[in-house]
């Protein structure tokens, strides 16, 4: 359950696209719940997605860093602070590098990849705790990408090219291998947020591979809500675990490049 409270809700919002967007000064914040029959809604992290320009190596580029971490009452009791980073050619629109620093509880976890669109590669590399740092170089692809930039994915589609039902596959990096995540359209839905009032949705049924990339037999179950407006922004996940559901709604918002009018006032 604790690995997927950040890296489900990075990876919402996956459909493909011609362009992603990215708005420097965007930020977007969400609370992480755990639910079941004798927890009915208890609050157990915070993520805070944000955009930002920045140079990297030379180059201006767009820096988002997505970051969660438990919720100071829970911190006794297992304490997690992931952060994600990736930086994205503004040109392009393309990730250009990418790293993860995960301390949860006891474990710890970084990785780096490098971007190589002009030889269609990507070199990543990987440590755990004090074992050996891992590398690898792997084939590229258009539509692969790491967990932040799935998030965007979405952002600039067209909803009128969403087909009811019709299922589509993409792929993610993750370290040595590339995992595929299977995603169908399931149509519009008024949403109740908590604290945040009623939205219009664009509603989506997602299922992660698992390691072995193209099983999806014991890959993570998702649903996810988006935003039906121009800023196509993730307000709502829901994953099913062993006992009860790991929930993910917004509970604020800065910085967006197009008015919130999916808000039903």
């Amino acid at each position: 359950m604790k690995r997927k409270i950040l890296t489900l809700l990075l990876l919402i919002a996956a459909t493909p696209l011609a362009a992603q967007l990215y708005h420097p000064g965007e930020r977007l914040d969400y609370r992480v719940s755990y639910r079941a029959k004798m927890f009915p809604n208890t609050e157990i992290g915070a993520v805070e997605v944000s955009t930002v320009e920045e140079s990297h190596d030379g180059t201006n580029c767009y820096k988002v860093v997505g970051a969660g971490r438990t919720l100071p009452t829970y911190r006794w009791f297992f304490n997690v602070e992931d952060i994600y980073t990736v930086w994205v050619d503004p040109q392009t629109l393309r990730p250009m590098a990418f790293n993860s620093s995960i301390r949860e509880g006891d474990y710890t976890f970084r990785s780096d990849y490098v971007y190589d669109w002009e030889h269609s590669e990507i070199r990543t590399r990987w440590q755990s705790r004090q074992r050996p740092e891992k590398h690898k170089n792997m084939p590229l692809e258009e539509n692969s990408m790491d967990p932040i930039s799935l998030f965007f994915t979405l952002r600039a589609a067209d909803v009128a090219s969403f087909r009811e039902g019709e299922p589509a596959t993409l792929q993610m990096v993750l370290e040595d291998t590339i995992r595929h995540l299977r995603y169908r359209y399931l149509g519009r839905e008024t949403k109740k947020i908590r604290n945040m009032g009623k939205f219009r949705t664009l509603k989506f049924d997602c299922q992660l591979g698992s390691s072995q990339g193209y099983s999806f037999t014991d890959g993570s179950v998702f649903t996810i809500w988006i935003s039906d407006d121009e800023n196509k922004i993730p307000l709502y996940i829901e994953s099913p675990v062993k006992i009860g559901s790991i929930n993910a709604y917004i509970s604020g918002y800065k910085g967006l490049k197009y008015p919130l009018s999916s808000l039903i006032k």
